[in-house]
């Protein structure tokens, strides 16, 4: 049974560019230009993934109204912001509003449809039991890359799909310097530096939450990111 995309963009080409990629992928596509006749549909049935802009037609932030109501009716339902909108403030008001991952129209169409591929990845295996050969343990860390899930002292951090890729790319190898560079490819997604250093403040945030001495990933100035093995082993 194919997948269903629904696409809610209100820019015609750019909408019927993602929708031809996602239909040669073999994924069923519905497209949107606008919040209303989105909804509309979504009453009727909910899609198995959302991509959606945040700008939408003449509603300035009528996306993040459109996943408030998907996340209204499905807590499970994978949702992910397209937008050209890249700042801080957006990006984590999108989150916040229920999304499981947040990129900018700069992102490549091959990452875009393995970022897809890995949501629903991680829907298919959310209740199966964790595999052995699938984690990847570092002191309080676990990594579950079937699952693309994270704990931290055993309790789950909630991160998306780009920022779960970013912690393995760091906690993979301890120690090692990570360029943002290198982050973004072993991420597989492709922005500006700037973005990848709102992801690492994203990311540390969250596991401050889970644990207010959490500084496992350090900062070297001029050269990138480490998951950090002294300060991991100490703490």
């Amino acid at each position: 049974m194919s997948r269903r995309i629904a696409i809610v963009e209100d820019e015609a080409a750019i909408r019927e560019n993602y929708a031809d990629v996602l239909r040669k992928q073999g994924y069923e596509v519905q497209t949107y230009a606008n919040r209303k006749d989105a909804m509309s549909a979504f009453d009727i049935r909910l899609p198995n993934l959302a991509i959606i802009d945040i700008g939408l037609e003449t509603e300035i932030d009528g996306g993040f109204t459109l996943c408030q109501a998907l996340r209204g009716l499905s807590d499970t339902l994978p949702i992910i912001f397209l937008t050209a909108r890249d700042n801080d403030f957006d990006t984590v008001s999108g989150l916040r509003m229920g999304a499981d991952d947040y990129l900018t129209k700069d992102i490549s169409l091959p990452h875009l449809t393995a970022r897809i591929a890995a949501l629903f990845r991680r829907l298919d295996v959310i209740d199966q039991p964790p595999s052995p050969e699938n984690l990847i343990e570092r002191d309080k860390l676990t990594l579950d890359i079937g699952r693309l899930t994270v704990q931290w002292k055993g309790d789950a951090v909630p991160l998306t799909v780009t920022e779960f890729w970013m912690v393995h790319a760091l906690a993979k190898y301890p120690g090692h310097v990570k360029s943002r560079q290198v982050l973004m490819q072993e991420s597989k997604i492709f922005v500006d530096g700037s973005t990848i250093t709102s992801h690492v403040k994203r990311i540390r945030k969250k596991f401050l939450q889970a644990d207010n001495d959490f500084d496992c990933i350090e900062t070297v100035y001029g050269m990138g990111y480490r998951w950090n093995v002294e300060l991991a082993a100490s703490n």
